[in-house]
Order: structure tokens, then sequence, then C-alpha cells
């Protein structure tokens, strides 16, 4: 019994009114309590795919999630020699010193990576996964959910998607391949699910809720990311995300690393519209040939708009379709081929996924007037072997665009861009300037640094025999480094 202790005299009837009160309140209450759970019943409608258990949709798709596992051989460089030819320590310790004292040093080291993948045709032995999870690999391990390996091959990738297909030889043992949905359709709020491979533990299950849509986050030039705080980690890419229907709205393939329940996966709509092309071992993208950029609040006033959209052309390459078809540096598309342009974004994905050759109108607003052109819509160049070859010049460096198999491989963010530096020769300018493998090449003589093409061009126009000036990125810290070549 609660006692509530007031001042004499007033004890005994407030007890009374007190006991009198919740006795009429009660009786009161328990109509209307019924009346409001009934209203809700009818009211709250509930998902129409929402799940009493997950064990269901489990059982219906694990069976098309794969296990992926590469294998690369990195190739060494000859062993150092810790004695310079005329060195008086050669003739007595020998060529062979650090393997004598220390070992047989293996030209070759073995280079393991695990990821995830998804069936989507197994008569052909076909399996979508993440371009970054397959790449340059020399051996691909595909593991089935009944514990069958087979060994696979790439079909097709898509380094600016961060999209790949392969396949295995004779097919797959499996029903029937995952059932690809409408990630337009999917919306914020949703249940999802996703099954991997994080950090190796095989069939991994996390579920959580579609958190956005339309994500940018630095990836590339087509980042248009689904956002879910289904439980991501390194392991997970190339990996499915469901919807409680059991199809796939995504694949999953980025975290933020510093963030919790924050994970991001291309939506399937994507893989869909390319894997025609992938199929066929090369994407073929639409290309206008611009250099184009955000319109702030600021850029809108001046330039005589009435809201801040659009993108703004800061640059047109000499003979490219959009300078044959008359777009000029200032002018602000605003839209292309009957679709609107409201950021930069939106201009590179709806070229990207114009057929190339095709004629289409461009409106543009230029000097505050709306202007209709025709433009023919060329065939974006390969980026693909420049990127991924690797450039050994006479600084001793052996560098790559940094891509984003290499971003994972050395640990950057993605998004980040420069020359990373694969390999130092000893003995030589890069060497004794104190770089080092890993290192990100982001200026040569304050000139930014975005490529491999970009750095071998500024080496060609330094001047012969004069110091570089090097503008590093190393870890979490930037600085300035001289590289001295070698004297002829």
């Amino acid at each position: 019994m609660v006692k509530i202790h007031l001042r004499d005299g007033y004890t005994k009837l407030f007890g009374k009114a007190l006991v009198l009160g919740s006795l009429v309140l009660a009786l009161l209450l328990v109509p209307t309590f019924h009346t409001v759970a009934t209203g809700a019943e009818e009211s709250i409608k509930p998902y129409p795919h929402a799940p009493v258990s997950f064990t269901e949709l489990v059982d219906q798709v694990a069976h098309v999630v794969v296990n992926i596992s590469t294998t690369k051989v990195i190739k060494r460089g000859p062993t150092p020699q810790p004695f310079g030819p005329n060195s008086p320590f050669r003739d007595f310790f020998g060529d062979d010193f650090f393997e004598r004292f220390f070992g047989q040093i293996p030209r070759e080291q073995t280079q393991r990576s695990l990821g995830s993948g998804v069936i989507i045709d197994p008569v052909k032995g076909y399996i979508l996964t993440n371009n970054h999870v397959v790449a340059n690999a020399d051996q691909i391990i595909v593991r089935l959910d009944d514990g069958k390996e087979h060994k696979a091959e790439v079909v097709g990738r898509d380094p600016k998607t961060d999209l790949a297909l392969i396949k295995t030889k004779n097919g797959l043992e499996v029903d029937n391949g995952a059932p690809l949905g409408d990630s337009d359709e999917a919306k914020v709020g949703e249940w999802v699910m996703a099954i991997g491979n994080p950090f190796g533990l095989e069939r991994t299950v996390t579920v959580g809720i579609l958190s956005a849509k339309g994500r940018v986050i630095g990836a590339g030039p087509y980042d248009d990311f689904l956002q879910t705080d289904a439980a991501i980690n390194p392991g997970n890419s190339g990996g499915p995300l469901f919807n409680m229907k059991g199809e796939v709205v995504g694949i999953n393939t980025a975290i933020v690393a510093t963030g919790q329940g924050i994970g991001f996966a291309i939506p399937i709509n994507i893989a869909k519209d390319l894997l025609p092309q992938l199929e066929k071992g090369r994407v073929i993208r639409g290309w206008l040939g611009v250099s184009i950029q955000e319109v702030t609040e600021e850029l809108a006033k001046s330039f005589k708009l009435k809201e801040a959209e659009g993108a703004l052309v800061g640059e047109v390459i000499s003979d490219s379709p959009a300078e044959r078809g008359g777009i000029k540096r200032g002018d602000i598309v605003v839209s292309f081929d009957g679709k609107t342009v409201a950021t930069p974004n939106d201009l590179q994905r709806i070229v990207a996924n114009t057929t190339p050759n095709k004629r289409v109108k461009v409106k543009v607003v230029r000097e505050g007037k709306s202007k209709t052109l025709t433009v023919k819509v060329g065939t974006m160049p390969d980026e693909l072997p420049a990127t991924a070859k690797a450039v050994t010049t006479d600084l001793g460096l052996t560098v790559q665009t940094l891509t984003p198999e290499l971003a994972e491989r050395f640990e950057w963010p993605r998004g980040e861009k420069g020359a990373l530096v694969t390999a130092v020769e000893p003995g030589t300018p890069g060497a004794e300037a104190g770089l080092r493998r890993g290192d990100l090449i982001k200026e040569i003589n304050h000139n930014t640094i975005e490529s491999v093409a970009d750095y071998k061009e500024l080496i060609r126009k330094a001047e012969k025999g004069k110091p570089l000036l090097f503008f590093i990125k190393r870890a979490d810290r930037t600085f300035f480094v001289t590289v001295k070549p070698q004297s002829e």
C-alpha cells in the first residue's frame, strides 16, 4: 500500500475521495481502452512483406550466396645488395650476405583476399560481385552453401561502378538464381537483409532497414548508393542485399570505417543495366567531353539562375561531342535527352547510360537565357588500361592510378585520388628521397596528380637534372619531399 502524507485533518477525507475517484476512473477507462485497441487494429496496416521471423527468408535465399576467395602472386624484384661494387666488405662477406644470415628471401608472395557474391544464373554459372573483390586475381574460388567449391573466371568487370561478373566452367548445382528486384521501387525504412562472408565468417546474416537512397560517397563518377544499417563488414563486399520478398535490391560494397550502422550497396538496377555488357566482357558508355561542377547559390546568382541546379561546364575538351554540338564553357546543363539534370552526378550518370552515336537534345542556360542544342553522344575512351597499368620511371618508382581495388588493398579511403607508389627500387632517387611503397603522390612541382597519366606528363615536362618537389600523403599525414634525378 502506498501512503500519501498530508497535513493533519485532511488525510482521512482525501483517502476516501482518492478511492472513490479511482473506481470511477477505472470504470470509465475500461471501454475506452477497448475502443482504442480495436481502432488501432483496424487503422494500422502491417507492411505486406514484414516477416514474422527472418528464418523463412534465410531458408529461401541462402543457397544463392557464395563465398569468394582470391589469390594473387606478387613478384618481388632482385634482392638488394648490402655493399656497393667498390666496397672492401664485398669480397669478405659476399653478395649472399643477407641470405646466409637471414635465410632465403622469397621471390614471390601470395596475396589472399575474401569476398562474397550472388548467383544470378546457375546454368551459365554466372555470379555477380564487386570488381574490387576479383580484380587482377590469379585464381578465384567460389564456395557454395553446401560446401562445394568451383574455380571461376572473370567474364567482365567495370571499375567505375565496382561491379564484376564471374562464371564457373560447368554451371552451378543450385535450383535457381537470385531474383533481381527493382531498387527504384525500394522505400526508405523498409526491412533489408545482407548475407555474406565478413572476416571469413561464412553465411553471416544481418538485418536492418534501408536508411537512404541516392547517396554520393566519393567512390566514383556514378555514385548512387543505397544506405543501410544492416551490419556490413570487410568480406561482405559483393554480397547481396535482399528485400523481404527475397529479391536482390543491392550489391553490398562499402562501409564508413569510423561509423556504425552505415553501409552502402550498389542499386541492383545499375547492375541490371550493365549485365548485357558485362557478359560481353566490356562496358561501353556514352561520352560528352566536358568538365563540370556543382552550381552553388552564389554561382546561381552570378549566372542569373532562379535555382541552384544543373551542371556548370568548366571546360570543353577540344574536338569532343560537346564542342561539336555547340556546348561552351560557362553553359549550365539543365536537361539531357529529356531527363532533368539537377546535379553534376545526374549528368554523368545520364550521359554514361546513353547509347554512343545517339543524337540527343541538350538544354543549357547561357547568359541567363535557355538554349537547346543537339549533340551526338560519343564513346567514352577506355581508361582501364591506363589506370590498371603500372609505370616505372628513372626515379625508381613504380606507380599506378589509385583505383578502388588498390585503395582497399593499401587502406586508402574510397574516393581518394593520386598516383600510388607500388614499388621503390633500392639505390634510386625515389629510395634516397625516403619514398615508400604505399605512398600516394598528390602533387609534383605544385601540379595536382590524379592518375598515372598526370604523373608521366609532369615527369616528362620536368627540366632535366633539376630536383622535383613531390607532395606526398602517407597514412594520416602529408609532407613535401625533394627527389633529385640521377645525373646522366
